[in-house]
Formats: structure tokens, C-alpha cells, sequence
């Protein structure tokens, strides 16, 4: 019987010289634990595939150091923050620049993606933070109330609240839908370096240079345990994803931590000095330190790790044990978190951009043209990661293979030479000769193809008609070598259905005329009227993409109207027609929705004034209409792709409704 290999617990998996300076920032993409970006003092941000040595891309457009980098959920988008206060974000499928946001005065300290909504979160030297809209290409809100630079972002797992660590000693967290702040957390005596939202329950997990971890109920908003005698700063934290247990990347340690009651199940020794971010994939911890121009990056088989029971005593410093732990039926049951039911939201009040905050979209995309671009390094590692955007698989994949662990100092001399000690076999060894049959041949079945049936979702853009074939319009031949296509035959095939056709948009440039010379009288609400009274939506589309442009023609009683149709516009089969509901939804929203609140909330007048009757009478039918188209893109937020990023964004606007 073989002798099994013992295998380490935690080994270095590679070192890598990242930047030609200084790296000053990294992170980990989450989902995988298999993208690494790197921001350095050279301007650069590098992306790197953990455990193969050459740079993927290199990210160039800023002009100081890169001070903070995030990758998203599904690792298809980057932000990061400099030394100047300029924040950029790449497409990394498209490989290239996607947005500059300006606005802080101070280096950018801390980034994170909201989980579901295309919404960036930003923490500044300035003390402020700021919420972006990555789609409108401005800031959503500012957040005040730190008094010094704020270290670490972290969005909740719902997307309705975000946590804020700075160096003012404190914790602040944030309501999204109210653009106001619920709670402050303090406690700790030195600066928070991390927090973290754990995954299921109402619980916040923070890390402070005062080397202790607290744990937060968020809903009685105050502390649950206070872990204290870690050997350095907490700079990274990361809780299990079934949420049983906290890691904390400590200096050359990992440690495991249980917070009712507080207690380390198990410390594993891991040279990596300071490690700067953690993941885990496949029951693997991933941990990445960064020294000058270098990044090393660690595994830890969490198999072999104790995630809950017993204590563990420390091997890294002789101090007193954390208590035994015993049985606590009266743990509190915390509320979990309700996903993806809401996003990201922003406040019904929003605060209006300063001038050093409007910019021109044209000049400035032409000139982040110029001045960023990917630089493709190994073009066989891109195309393999983020190309081609429809692949059936992702290299990394989402469920990629562990990484194997090196065998124990010794174990691998003993299984070696053990190995080596076994006879060779023999190199004449006679093989029998199989019975080679000749098998009769399978038959070949000639079958008609299904026809294909219609997507569900048809495109604004496409290379054929839908249910059209170039085939249908020419004569059926037996055999095509021998055929000779008449132009009279072809050509009669061709003009089969010509005449509706021709009738069909015949009737619908006499539609558009009659809308039309309304539209030139000036009186907008009476030519959508006119257009709704068609009975036509491909009318109201085109009248829509043209109101659409101009913010300033949209009234309260346009929206009477036009609400109904837009919740047709949303249930239809064209994504052209889709696209034109959503954003006309979005307008509405964004300029009427505060009024209509606010109308409805009003206590009634005392009097008689008209104006005020009619107003009101228009926002209740207007709230009874959003209402209903309410239900229709809450049941279309869980779509995936393009589709389902617009909508979970018209269901985050619309929250107030509730």
C-alpha cells in the first residue's frame, strides 16, 4: 500500500513583479479568486490571472499614483482612484475606458461596486463620499460626517445601506434610499482599516489598527463582541460564505474568529507578512501582500482549517486563550437580508452637481480616448478571460479547479524514493491481438430540422430578419446543380407579401404626418394624444425617442398619458420598444416622482384653490399608474444581462413607492 503524502495547510503559491515602481494598491475579483489587479505609482492599473506569471492588461489614463482598484461582482468592470482624485473605470471585456469621474479634492482611499445597480461608492483624503452614477457619468449624492480619510467602502448585500471606515476611529453607516446616515459605530481607539457586511445575517464585522475586530448588530445597532489581541492591525477581514465564521489576515497568520461569544477557532501560520486582500474559492483561501514593485500571493486549504467548536491556542504569541466557548441558546436570531429585491437607490432628494462637476459627455469621451487605453499584454490570457462576451465558459471559470497543495517538508524525499524502489515493468511485454469485426455501418436517418422558434426578447439590432428566410422567396429545385433560376420566377417569389408591406408603412407614415402636424402647432400633450389614439405603439416609439431628448417637454399631465403606454411599451417583444419604456420611466421618475411623494404626503389645504385640485388629482393618477408598472419591473429586475441592469435600477428609483 501506498504511503499518502501529507500535504500543507497554506503555501505560497507565486511571486510576481507587478509594476515597474512601487504597487500601492491591489484586490481581488471575488467570484473567481482568480483575477488580481494591481495599481501602482507608475499610473498603471495591471490585471493578473492568479498563478500564471504575465500580465494580462495594463490599464493606462491617469496621470498620478493609483491609490485604490475594485473589481465588480461578475469581474467584467474596474474602477480606480488616484492620487489626484480622479476616478476611471474600464470595460474589461471591451478593453477600454467606460468613465472619468471627478470631484474629489483629495487622493481616492476606498472604492466598491454596488451589488446589483451600476453604481460606484468612493472614499476620499477630502473626508467625503460620494455615490456615482456610472451611466449618467455624475455624482448621485455626497455623504458627510468624518472628519478624516475614509479607508474602506463596503455596500451591504441587499444594496440598501453602505458601511464607511475611517481614520477618525469610528464606523458610519448609511441609508441609500435616504441619502442620510442611520448609524455611527464607535469604539475602536485607533483608525478602521475594513469592514465587512456579513452575507446572510444583520451583522458588521470591522478591523482597526488598535489590533481589534467588533462585531455590529445592525439592528439594535450596537456592539455584539469586541475580539482584542490580534498581533498587528487588522487590514483585511473576510467572513465564510455560509457565513459561520471571520478570517483575518494578520501579520504571517490567518486566524478564524466565532463572535457569540467571541472566540478563535484556529490560527494558521502564513508567511505573508502584511496580506492586503483575501477570497475564497473552491474551499481555498486566496491571500495577496504587496512590498515595493513585488505582489506574493497565498493559499490556505480551509479543509484543514477548524471553522467552529473548539478554541484554538495561539502559536504565534504566548498570550491567554479567548474564553472556552459554551453552549448560547439565547444568541440572538438576526434578521437576513432580503436579495435582490431592492438596489442601490438614489435619494429622492438628490443633490444637484457643482460646476466643477458638469462636464461635456462628447469631450470628454474623446478624450479619454486619447488619453487612456488597455494595453494587451498576453493576448492569449485576454481573449481566454474576457473574451468573447456570448462564450458558453469563462477562463477563470466561476468554478474553477483548486489549486494543488505542495506535499510536507519530508513527505515528498520518503514518497520519492519509495517510488523509485518499485520494479519497472517489463518493456516486451506481449499485448493479445483483439478479434477485429467489421461492424455494419449505422444507418443514416435523413430528418428535417425543427424550425427555430422566435426569441422570447427580439433585438434592436440584428444581422436577419426575424422569421424571414432568403430561401422562402425563391423556387424549390430538386437538384440545385442542374437548376437555372428564371429572374421572372425569382422575381415573383420575391414580391410576395411586397404589397401588404407597402400598405402596412404606407399606414404608418400617414400616422406620423397626422402627429406631425399637430407637433408643429407646439401643443405636445395634444399630439401625444393623437398618437396614443392611433392605437399603434411603433407611433408612440417614435414620438417617445423624440420627447426623450428633451427633458424640459415633459409636463405632469404628459405623464397621464403617457405612463399607460409605457407599461405596454415594457411587456412588448421588441427590445427597441423596451428600451424606449425604460427610459422614458427613468425620466419620469427622476422629475416627477419627489412632487408625487410629496403631493400625496401634503396635509390637505384650507381653501379653495384649483390649480392645487387639479395638480393633486394628476399625481394620484399618476402614483396609481406607477403603482402598477411597479409589480411589472419588480418581476423583470431578475432578468440577467442588459435588460436586467435597467431594470433593477427602475425598481431601485421607484422604491418610495412603497
Amino acid at each position: 500500500m501506498a504511503t499518502p503524502v501529507v500535504t500543507k495547510t497554506a503555501w505560497k503559491l507565486q511571486e510576481i513583479v507587478a509594476h515597474a515602481s512601487n504597487v500601492s494598491s491591489l484586490v481581488l475579483g471575488k467570484a473567481s479568486g482568480r483575477l488580481l489587479a494591481t495599481g501602482g505609482d507608475d499610473c498603471r492599473v495591471n490585471l493578473w490571472s492568479i498563478n500564471k506569471p504575465n500580465c494580462i492588461m495594463s490599464l493606462t489614463g491617469h496621470t498620478s499614483p493609483v491609490e485604490s482598484v475594485r473589481l465588480n461582482t461578475p469581474e467584467e468592470l474596474i474602477v480606480a482612484g488616484s492620487q489626484s482624485g480622479s476616478i476611471r473605470v474600464w470595460d474589461l471585456e471591451a478593453a477600454k475606458i467606460l468613465r472619468t469621474l471627478m470631484g474629489h479634492k483629495a487622493n481616492i482611499c476606498s472604492l466598491d461596486f454596488h451589488p446589483y445597480g451600476e453604481f460606484v461608492a468612493s472614499g476620499s483624503q477630502d473626508t467625503n463620499i460620494k455615490l456615482w452614477d456610472i451611466r449618467r457619468k455624475g455624482c448621485v449624492f455626497r455623504y458627510r460626517g468624518h472628519s478624516q480619510a475614509v479607508r474602506c467602502l463596503r455596500f451591504s448585500p441587499d444594496g440598501k445601506w453602505l458601511a464607511s471606515a475611517a481614520d477618525d476611529h469610528t464606523v458610519k453607516l448609511w441609508d441609500l434610499t435616504a441619502g442620510k446616515m442611520m448609524s455611527e459605530f464607535p469604539g475602536h481607539t485607533g483608525p478602521v482599516n475594513v469592514v465587512e457586511f456579513h452575507p446572510n445575517e444583520y451583522l458588521l464585522a470591522s478591523g482597526s489598527s488598535d489590533r481589534t475586530i467588533r462585531f455590529w448588530d445592525l439592528e439594535k445597532f450596537q456592539v455584539v463582541s469586541c475580539i482584542e489581541g490580534e498581533p498587528g492591525p487588522v487590514r483585511s477581514v473576510l467572513f465564510n460564505p455560509d457565513g459561520c465564521c471571520l478570517y483575518s489576515g494578520c501579520q504571517d497568520s490567518l486566524r478564524v474568529y466565532g463572535w457569540e461569544p467571541e472566540r478563535c477557532f484556529d490560527v494558521v501560520l502564513v508567511n505573508w507578512g502584511k496580506v492586503a486582500d483575501l477570497a475564497i474559492c473552491n474551499d481555498q483561501l486566496i491571500g495577496v501582500a504587496f512590498s515595493q514593485s513585488n505582489v506574493s500571493s497565498y493559499v490556505v486549504d480551509l479543509t484543514r482549517v477548524t471553522r467552529t467548536g473548539t478554541v484554538a491556542r495561539d502559536p504565534v504569541q504566548d498570550h491567554r486563550p479567548l474564553a472556552q466557548p459554551l453552549p448560547n441558546p439565547s444568541a440572538p436570531l438576526r434578521r437576513i437580508y432580503e436579495r435582490p429585491s431592492t438596489t442601490c437607490s438614489k435619494p429622492q432628494r438628490v443633490k444637484q452637481n457643482s460646476e466643477s462637476e458638469r462636464r461635456s459627455p462628447s469631450s470628454e469621451d474623446d478624450r479619454d480616448e486619447r488619453e487612456s487605453r488597455a494595453e494587451i499584454q498576453n493576448a492569449e490570457d485576454y481573449n481566454e478571460i474576457f473574451q468573447p462576451k456570448n462564450s458558453i465558459s469563462r477562463t477563470p471559470p466561476r468554478r474553477s479547479e483548486p489549486f494543488p497543495a505542495p506535499p510536507e517538508d519530508g513527505e515528498l524525499d520518503a514518497a520519492t524514493a519509495k517510488e523509485a524502489a518499485k520494479p519497472s515493468p517489463a518493456m516486451d511485454v506481449q499485448f493479445p491481438v483483439p478479434n477485429l469485426e467489421v461492424l455494419p455501418r449505422p444507418p443514416v436517418v435523413a430528418s428535417t430540422p425543427a424550425p427555430k422558434a422566435e426569441p422570447a426578447i427580439i433585438p434592436a439590432t440584428r444581422n436577419e430578419p426575424i422569421g424571414l428566410k432568403a430561401s422562402d422567396f425563391l423556387p424549390a429545385v430538386k437538384i440545385p446543380q442542374q437548376a437555372e433560376l428564371v429572374d421572372e420566377d425569382a422575381m415573383s417569389q420575391i414580391r410576395k407579401g411586397h404589397d401588404t408591406m407597402c400598405v402596412v408603412l404606407t399606414s404608418r407614415h400617414k400616422n406620423l404626418d397626422t402627429v406631425r402636424a399637430v407637433w408643429t402647432t407646439g401643443d405636445i400633450k395634444t399630439s401625444v394624444d393623437s398618437a396614443v389614439a392611433i392605437n399603434d405603439l411603433s407611433v408612440v416609439v417614435d414620438l417617445l425617442n423624440i420627447v426623450n431628448q428633451k427633458a424640459s417637454l415633459w409636463k405632469l399631465d404628459l405623464c397621464t398619458t403617457v405612463l399607460p403606454q409605457i407599461e405596454k411599451l415594457l411587456q412588448s417583444k421588441y427590445e427597441s420598444y423596451v428600451q424606449t419604456g425604460c427610459t422614458s420611466l427613468k425620466l419620469i421618475l427622476q422629475r416627477f416622482l419627489p412632487l408625487i411623494t410629496d403631493m400625496l404626503a401634503a396635509p390637505p389645504s384650507v381653501g379653495v384653490d384649483i390649480s392645487r385640485e387639479e395638480r393633486l388629482h394628476k399625481c394620484r393618477l399618476c402614483y396609481k399608474q406607477l403603482k402598477s408598472i411597479s409589480g411589472l419591473v419588480k418581476s423583470k429586475s431578475g432578468l440577467s444581462g442588459r435588460h436586467g441592469s435597467t431594470f433593477r435600477e427602475l425598481h431601485l428609483l421607484m422604491a418610495s413607492l412603497d
